[in-house]
């Protein structure tokens, strides 16, 4: 059952859309210079197993097998938080995303400071960390029930906004948000992309940044009209 969001409905769409441009962000990072492996869309991770799996395969699993096992067991922990909290959607959300903070800002002072590197094995501590914090936010995102808000996963979001389209024959009434949410993770992505170009670290930095102003939405935000 979704749980009911401690602003507007307009405030939990921009507290989660700025979620999905943390997903853009941290997918780009993890793809471009940590290897072939998603960190948020666990999908991804799957098409890469798979890649490994046929005969013959050149294809490096490690970093899959980092991220993916700690995706899933981070939902579990997120599972058992939310049941811990019940109702108390306000102080839950806002455990979930300093969690996810603090996470970031740990991961880019140990990448900024060279106790992480991006091209040996202790990246994978990077995965493992963004893994964590990506499960983490998913888990939760999706607990408000709007589907075009997971902040992860577009495939739906895509197939919906071309099926119930206009000129499919459909209303089109949220085809704003769909767009916007599209959007919004392809401009994530855009950033980090560009960013990694020069440097990395600060990226954990901006993508913190993000997630804090998610978090003052939904701890300051307008509360829902009843």
């Amino acid at each position: 059952m979704p749980v009911v969001s401690p602003v507007s409905e307009r405030s939990t769409v921009v507290a989660l859309l700025l979620l999905t441009f943390a997903t853009g962000l941290a997918d780009s990072l993890s793809i471009l210079i940590l290897g072939h492996v998603f960190v948020a869309n666990m999908t991804g991770n799957v098409i890469f197993l798979g890649f490994w799996l046929a005969p013959r395969t050149v294809v490096d699993l490690t970093a899959v097998a980092v991220a993916l096992p700690t995706f899933v067991c981070t939902t579990i922990v997120s599972g058992r938080l939310s049941r811990f909290f019940g109702s108390r959607t306000r102080p839950w959300i806002t455990t979930v995303l300093a969690t996810e903070i603090t996470l970031l800002v740990v991961l880019a002072v140990l990448a900024g400071t060279g106790v992480l590197h991006y091209n040996d094995k202790t990246k994978l501590v990077m995965i493992g960390i963004l893994a964590v914090t990506f499960g983490l936010q998913h888990s939760s995102a999706r607990q408000f029930g709007i589907q075009e808000l997971s902040t992860t996963v577009l495939t739906s979001t895509i197939v919906s906004l071309g099926m119930e389209s206009r000129l499919a024959g459909g209303t089109g009434d949220r085809e704003k948000l769909r767009l916007s949410v599209v959007f919004t993770m392809c401009a994530g992505a855009l950033v980090g992309a560009t960013m990694s170009r020069f440097v990395v670290a600060p990226v954990f930095v901006v993508t913190a940044a993000v997630v804090a102003t998610s978090l003052l939405i939904f701890r300051f935000g307008p509360r829902p009209v009843s």
